[in-house]
Parts: C-alpha cells; sequence; structure tokens
C-alpha cells in the first residue's frame, strides 16, 4: 500500500472538502476530447489546481493510465516503476495496473520496479485524486523518472507505446510537471514559452534541447520528453494549450514566481 504523503499539506485529506474542490477546478464543457497524453501541473491545487483542472476537465479519461513524473527526492532507480499494489487517497484506493506493469517491463530494459523512488515523492500522487473524480475505477501504472539521459528517455517513450499500441483497451498517458520556478513572471513566461511551443509541436528532442540550452527549470521536462516520444509514436499530430498561470495569480507575489501549464495531446 502506497499511503499519501501530502494529503493535508498539497491537497485536502477530507475527502468532501477533496471532491468540492476538484469540482470547482474541472470546468466540464460537455463535450470531451480524447486524448493520448496530457501534461499537468503538480503544486498545491490552491496554486496549480485551476490548471490542471483545465485539461482534466476537457479530457475522456479511460480506466487505464500511465503516470510519468519526476523524481524530487532522487531515491530509487532512475526509471522507477512502482510494484504491484494499491495507491490510497482520501478518494479510495486505486490497483496498479499489474498487466501494463508487466508489459512496460518487457518493452523497457531500463525500468525497474522500484518503491522507494515514490514513497515521499508528490508528483504523481497529485493527479491521482483528478483521476478518480472522473474514473472510481482506475488503474494506474505509476513511473518516476530520475534520469535526464535522452537516449533513456526515448527508450522509455517508445516502451510507452508499444505496451499502449498492445493493450486491448485505451490508455491515457499523465506526464506531470511545473514550469519555471522562482523567477520574475515576466521571465517564467518567457521562458516557459520556449518549452510550451516545442510540446505543441509534439516535438521530445526539441524540448530537451530547449530546457537544456535556456537553462529552462521545468522540473517535469524528463517524463514530458518521454511522454511526447510515445505520442509521436501513437500518431499524435496536434496538443493544445488549455492553460497557463503562475503561483504569483494565486500570491499576488511576481517577483519569484513558479509556472503552471496544462496541455492535451490528441
Amino acid at each position: 500500500m502506497r499511503e499519501p504523503v501530502v494529503a493535508g499539506q498539497f491537497y485536502p485529506s477530507n475527502p468532501k472538502r477533496l471532491r468540492e474542490d476538484l469540482d470547482s477546478y474541472c470546468k466540464f464543457s460537455g463535450t470531451l476530447t480524447d486524448a493520448k497524453a496530457i501534461v499537468a501541473p503538480h503544486a498545491g491545487y490552491m496554486y496549480s489546481g485551476p490548471v490542471a483542472g483545465a485539461v482534466y476537465g476537457a479530457v475522456r479519461i479511460p480506466k487505464r493510465a500511465i503516470l510519468l513524473g519526476p523524481n524530487h527526492t532522487g531515491r530509487g532507480a532512475p526509471l522507477a516503476l512502482y510494484p504491484t499494489g494499491e495507491w490510497r487517497t482520501p478518494l479510495g484506493l486505486v490497483p496498479i495496473d499489474d498487466e501494463i506493469n508487466q508489459s512496460l517491463i518487457r518493452e523497457c530494459g531500463e525500468l525497474s520496479e522500484d518503491r522507494s523512488a515514490h514513497l515521499h515523492e508528490h508528483s504523481l500522487e497529485v493527479q491521482i485524486p483528478f483521476l478518480q473524480l472522473r474514473v472510481p475505477d482506475l488503474r494506474i501504472s505509476a513511473i518516476c523518472v530520475g534520469t535526464g539521459a535522452y537516449a533513456s528517455l526515448e527508450l522509455l517513450g517508445h516502451a510507452v507505446a508499444r505496451t499502449i499500441l498492445s493493450s486491448k483497451d485505451p490508455v491515457l498517458i499523465v506526464s506531470s510537471s511545473d514550469m519555471t520556478h522562482y523567477e520574475p513572471a515576466n521571465v517564467a513566461a518567457s521562458q516557459d514559452k520556449f518549452a510550451i511551443d516545442r510540446m505543441l509541436a509534439v516535438d521530445p528532442e526539441g524540448l530537451y534541447r530547449e530546457v537544456r540550452d535556456k537553462g529552462i527549470s521545468m522540473c517535469g521536462f524528463a517524463p514530458t520528453v518521454a511522454a511526447l516520444t510515445a505520442c509521436r509514436d501513437l500518431g499524435a499530430t496536434s496538443s493544445r494549450l488549455m492553460r497557463y498561470a503562475t503561483s504569483g495569480d494565486v500570491s499576488g507575489d511576481f517577483a519569484s514566481v513558479v509556472g503552471y501549464a496544462a496541455l492535451l495531446i490528441a
């Protein structure tokens, strides 16, 4: 059992309050879009919840999802897949998708089953309540990405695509990332545009290059490179920016912000 580590901090631990907050963030338009992947932020909900909700409220979510997120703690394997078991959130239990897990292991030789990378990592945990709100019988595979080596990210992306192609059911890729960290709002917006433009173009190599060359402090660029690689293999032709904001929009402090972007990749 993977217990929640940021419930009561990043999001409410009370189920009723959590569901109310999620409902307020996810403004359903009535017309949902099929997507191969989404990119969503992972900060405290008071800051990034409305941004994440803009994409979660727009996409048709299947019962299976592969979650890719950065490793903020530095613990565990470079590409760490959470093994069999369940994740608990205030909204209930989410089982690990053992079938998808085994396929990912077969397809990616660098992927290791490793709980330690996930135990104190928040980037994937904060995505799960959004998914549960829409799909109560959700199953997940959770990958914590702790390497910035392009070859490894590309390998992972190809493996994710092959796994999805072999699945009898639809599978959504969820890449978890915040954008620029602790820069003035105008600098963050300028930096983030370079990265967002590459995501809109479904260009994994371009995103990798822009982040590295321009020093963009996008914490989840590595899982997003893998997700974009998978999307290219799956035939993705378009991406849409659903919302962009910064922490300054909430705090009123625009001198040092964190950027948040939500994208839908079809």
